[in-house]
């Protein structure tokens, strides 16, 4: 048999059921993996092989008796360090937090997953405070690319991508606030999506405000579905949080016909510059589509490029995480998280406000948008992951890294569901993603055309060279 680290979910899932494999043994040969490829890769910043362990020997007992707690039973999965998850702490990547807590208590989706049984890994890697969209931080160092550990696996959730790539853990918690589960699956060439805001519940709300989702992370659009399932549905310490959906994921993954479906394909969305090497496969994915049926057309939104707006939203943000550390404590912080946080404490209300302007407008053109679309493919980045302890690639004319993620933060302000799949790669051997971009609420429609792309174009995961 396969060593048992490179399986699915999906596929574990049915070893549990035939007997043929323990929770236990998927547990042990994870953490096998870790040991071995870690040291390396840096993806993750928190590991407790104990309570991994004794979760993973609970739900072997479980599945003995025929008792199992929820369909994730005995899975092994990791939490980003930006979610609290109880009796670990949550140290966002800084060295300003007191490891000491108290830790008491877990995020929504993080005790969803305990409800079920799935099997907690670890904690993985984050910048700090989740402020970029590549994986480095003054408290653990930086984060590296299983495809090729001198690059970026990007971020701000680029440990749990690096972790389901490398086969560390077949399942991740990620957040993205503007690009950060989408941009290292992309890098990564795994699977993720942004539902739309509120269907995973957020707790405690994030300092960025109404732009912060918390999303899957797998190899999969299968295993997607599946941890989904598991962590939608309100939770009443999220007021925003939405009621649990009206459709199955794991179903709604099963559509293999695309026939009737009005696909926009825009490959710059009016504006970006994209490297050739990611052009050409993206393009090969959008007709891919419509050989499953849909009718796809070239066709922007029509909106400029909102970063100006975005990053009034992103740096108040910041400077909101870090308003209550002293001078010596804010001498700690990654240099570029203190100089964004110091723009940030510059905006007025009226700036804040008018950004939001910006936000709610461009919303109105998404929803006018998809009355004509259901779904929009772009590139999910311009480029293919570079040098890793880089905020942005050499050359690059903007020094923040929202200046190379032109397709992840406008779906963070419109709050739309937005996935990125595998569809290539450059002539490096770097993985490339598309982009499928829904109107909001239609999760289970992006999920379900990126389960019958991946049936269609299935994708070559990493494997250790």
């Amino acid at each position: 048999m396969a060593d048992a680290a490179d399986l699915t979910a999906t596929e574990l899932l049915a070893e549990y059921r035939a007997g043929a494999l323990s929770p236990a043994e998927a547990a042990g040969a994870v953490l096998a993996r870790i040991e071995r490829d870690d040291p390396e890769l840096n993806a993750f910043c928190l590991l407790d092989e104990e309570t991994t362990l004794d979760m993973a020997r609970a739900a072997t007992e479980r599945w003995r008796r025929g008792a199992t707690l929820g369909p994730l039973d005995g899975v092994p999965v990791s939490i980003k360090d930006v979610l609290l998850t109880r009796g670990w702490p949550t140290l966002r990547g800084s060295r300003t937090i007191d490891p000491a807590g108290p830790w008491a208590e877990d995020a929504p989706s993080v005790a969803r997953l305990r409800e079920q049984g799935a099997v907690f890994v670890g904690k993985t890697t984050t910048p700090e405070f989740a402020w970029k969209g590549v994986t480095d931080n003054p408290l653990t160092g930086v984060t590296r690319n299983p495809w090729d550990p001198s690059r970026t696996p990007g971020g701000s959730s680029g440990g749990a991508a690096a972790a389901v790539a490398a086969g560390m853990a077949p399942l991740a918690l990620g957040t993205d606030g503007g690009g950060s589960v989408r941009i290292p699956a992309a890098f990564t060439g795994t699977f993720t999506i942004k539902p739309t805001y509120g269907r995973i519940p957020h707790y405690p709300a994030s300092p960025f405000g109404t732009l912060a989702h918390t999303g899957p992370m797998t190899n999969t659009v299968a295993d997607a579905a599946l941890l989904l399932d598991a962590v939608c549905g309100a939770d009443g310490r999220d007021w925003s949080s939405l009621p649990p959906p009206d459709v199955v994921f794991t179903e709604a993954a099963g559509r293999d016909d695309l026939t009737g479906l009005r696909v926009a394909f825009s490959p710059d969305l009016g504006f970006a510059d994209v490297d050739p090497e990611v052009a050409a496969p993206v393009a090969a994915a959008a007709e891919v589509f419509a050989e499953l049926g849909a009718k796809v057309e070239r066709a922007d939104p029509g909106f400029g490029d909102p970063v100006e707006a975005f990053e009034v939203l992103w740096f108040a943000g910041a400077a909101k995480v870090v308003e209550h550390l002293s001078p010596e404590e804010r001498g700690l912080l990654d240099p570029g998280l203190r100089e964004i946080c110091e723009r940030g404490a510059r905006y007025s209300a009226l700036d804040y406000l008018t950004a939001t302007a910006r936000r709610m407008e461009l919303g109105r053109l998404m929803g006018l948008f998809h009355e004509r679309y259901d779904l929009l493919l772009t590139p999910t980045t311009p480029i293919a992951a570079f040098e890793a302890g880089l905020e942005v690639p050499p050359g690059s004319p903007s020094p923040r890294w929202t200046g190379w993620t032109p397709f992840t933060y406008p779906f963070n302000m419109t709050q739309q569901p937005a996935a990125s799949l595998p569809c290539g790669f450059t002539s490096r051997g770097l993985p490339v993603g598309l982009q499928v971009v829904g109107a909001r609420h239609a999760d289970a429609l992006v999920m379900a055309a990126c389960a019958a792309y991946e049936r269609a174009r299935p994708w070559r995961r990493f494997t250790r060279r």
